[in-house]
């Protein structure tokens, strides 16, 4: 039976992902009998997942659903919000609908999973209406840090939910609206049951401010150096790409652009009609042809990442460009919390090479994509919603919006976790239910759980280090040789007294097994797991991951 079947009277709001943390966006809308679903993101992994790259919303209840799925309304190519479609697509098997930015974006993903041609991506134009089952769909562009950013109105039977996607207020903005009040204003003329919205940047007091400010700064900034300049910045910043590009042309610089994922958003871009005025680009084999004080660098890694330009650049990887004393890498970005100790260490290894390393901290380099509480106010002034649920963001940036939209007079406030059933009607918001919810991982070319066995002992490997075992048994279930072991990554204090103490514990450990349990290679395993953590604890205090190989020459002759 249809989970919507019990609640055929009501509109829900169900996040799947994206509420209580900052990534991973997946919402879910429940009208007569139908869902829609609104982004499908994914966040980068930590340390806690080693070797995994992403971090998935778990859509299995979304899979059972599946029947009653009309379709994934895509708000902007952000990767927290389209990045898992690629690998959740085919469990979902529905429509897809896009602004033509987003939807260049989304198709080259399709491409790369192999699965392009089974998709139907719809493009939709924005400010017009169209139906997707019971809903009726309005893209509402919204200034933001990428191309095309939207808010979506849906009108339902039972009233109208404005998502906001990603968003914030620009006064002078080089991509996107200005201020789309006029819009804004007629929706809430027309009535608004709930706003769900971004909650991101919610403890700034301040609207979030303009690029075009950004852009003169640059331009002043840049000006003033006689050297190699590199910037680097969030490749999905549109915005920020035609920025450089006029920082480049004021201050009479050659401008070359580096790392797979810029390439990309300008090959995307320019196919949709966005970075026309970039002035001509030096191929980065050719960068080193070029006085160092008219060359002007773009390119990936803001955070840290490893593989990304800056990081080779400063670890003196990259092939095509080095700096040196007096050149400066200026970061127009915002560090994301969490990323401080990659991005401190980034920071030192130029400032090794004596290079000088400009932040958001240092110079007026960056705004953020994102509402400050002066850009919500004026947002909820406009709409004038009468519930807000707020999304987007950790449990802090959630409470402190719920908060803030009672201070300035909406007193209908809920604020989800992931997996919260919520009716929204005339009378507020209710909680009326759970569903599961949870993460998985994409490792390598698979998706898997995100507590997958394989994940578990990865971390368990990379925290106190791994024993492998060899035993070998002859005919009569006897071990036939001395086991044999490979230490890896497990301290070992004086090294032959470790090897013997621990070659011991497990000779030791498997003679005092019965004839019948050495039989069985489980039990084994599991007796030689148990002894070679209970010797490592005791010696060294670790309690490595174990795997043990076991070889049974039952023809041996005896």
């Amino acid at each position: 039976m249809s989970y919507l079947s019990k609640y055929k009277e009501k509109l829900l709001f169900l996040p799947i992902g994206g509420s209580g943390e900052i990534g991973m966006n997946l919402n879910l809308y429940g009208c007569d009998g139908k869902w829609v679903m609104v982004d499908c993101g994914m966040m980068f992994a930590d340390d806690y997942t080693p070797g995994v790259d992403l971090i998935l919303p778990d859509p299995s209840f979304v899979e059972e659903e599946q029947e009653d799925l009309v379709g994934i309304l895509l708000t902007h190519g952000h990767e927290d919000h389209i990045g898992a479609v690629p690998y959740l697509w085919e469990r979902f098997k529905c429509p897809l609908y896009a602004t033509p930015f987003t939807a260049e974006l989304v198709m080259g993903k399709l491409r790369e999973a192999g699965i392009a041609d089974e998709v139907t991506l719809h493009i939709v134009e924005a400010k017009k209406a169209f139906d997707i089952g019971p809903f009726k769909a309005t893209y509402i562009p919204l200034a933001h840090s990428t191309a095309e950013g939207h808010g979506i109105a849906l009108e339902t039977s039972k009233g109208t939910v404005f998502h906001t996607g990603d968003w914030k207020l620009d006064q002078g903005p080089i991509i996107g609206p200005e201020c789309p009040s006029s819009a804004l204003a007629a929706l809430g003329d027309k009535g608004v049951l709930a706003l769900v919205g971004d909650s991101t940047n919610v403890f700034n007091e301040h609207s979030s401010g303009s690029e075009a400010d950004v852009q003169a700064n640059l331009i002043k900034l840049v000006k003033d150096m006689n050297k190699r300049v590199v910037i680097t910045t969030f490749a999905s910043n549109v915005a920020r790409l035609e920025t450089i590009g006029a920082v480049a042309k004021a201050t009479g610089r050659s401008l070359a652009l580096m790392g797979r994922s810029m390439q990309r958003i300008l090959a995307a871009g320019r196919a949709t009609g966005y970075l026309k005025n970039l002035p001509t680009l030096v191929d980065e084999a050719y960068i080193d042809d070029i006085p160092k004080d008219k060359i002007l660098i773009a390119c990936t890694g803001c955070q840290g990442e490893p593989r990304a330009a800056i990081a080779r650049i400063a670890r003196g990887e990259h092939k095509a460009i080095s700096l040196a004393e007096g050149d400066t890498v200026i970061f127009s970005s915002k560090i994301i919390p969490g990323n401080e100790l990659t991005l401190g260490a980034l920071f030192n290894a130029l400032v090794e090479k004596k290079v000088n390393v400009v932040t958001e901290k240092d110079a007026f380099v960056h705004v953020s994509g994102h509402p400050g509480r002066a850009d919500l106010r004026q947002m909820f002034e406009w709409v004038k919603p009468q519930s807000v649920i707020p999304v987007h963001g950790e449990r802090r940036h959630l409470e402190r919006h719920a908060a803030f939209a009672r201070e300035v007079g909406i007193k209908k406030t809920i604020v989800p976790q992931n997996g919260d059933v919520i009716e929204i009607s005339d009378k507020g918001l209710r909680r009326i239910d759970t569903v599961p919810t949870g993460r998985l991982a994409r490792d390598g070319s698979e998706t898997v759980p995100i507590n997958d066995i394989n994940i578990a002992e990865r971390r368990r490997a990379s925290l106190s280090g791994f024993i492998t075992v060899s035993l070998v048994f002859d005919g009569k279930d006897k071990l036939a040789a001395e086991p044999l072991l490979a230490i890896m990554g497990v301290p070992r204090g004086k090294d032959d007294v470790f090897y013997d103490e621990l070659l011991e514990a497990v000779e030791e450990a498997v003679e005092r097994m019965s004839i019948k349990s050495r039989r069985t290679d489980f039990d084994v395993e599991e007796v030689s797991r148990i002894a070679v953590r209970r010797c490592c604890r005791k010696l060294v205090g670790k309690n490595p991951g174990v795997a043990t190989l076991i070889t049974r020459r039952r023809d041996m002759e005896l």
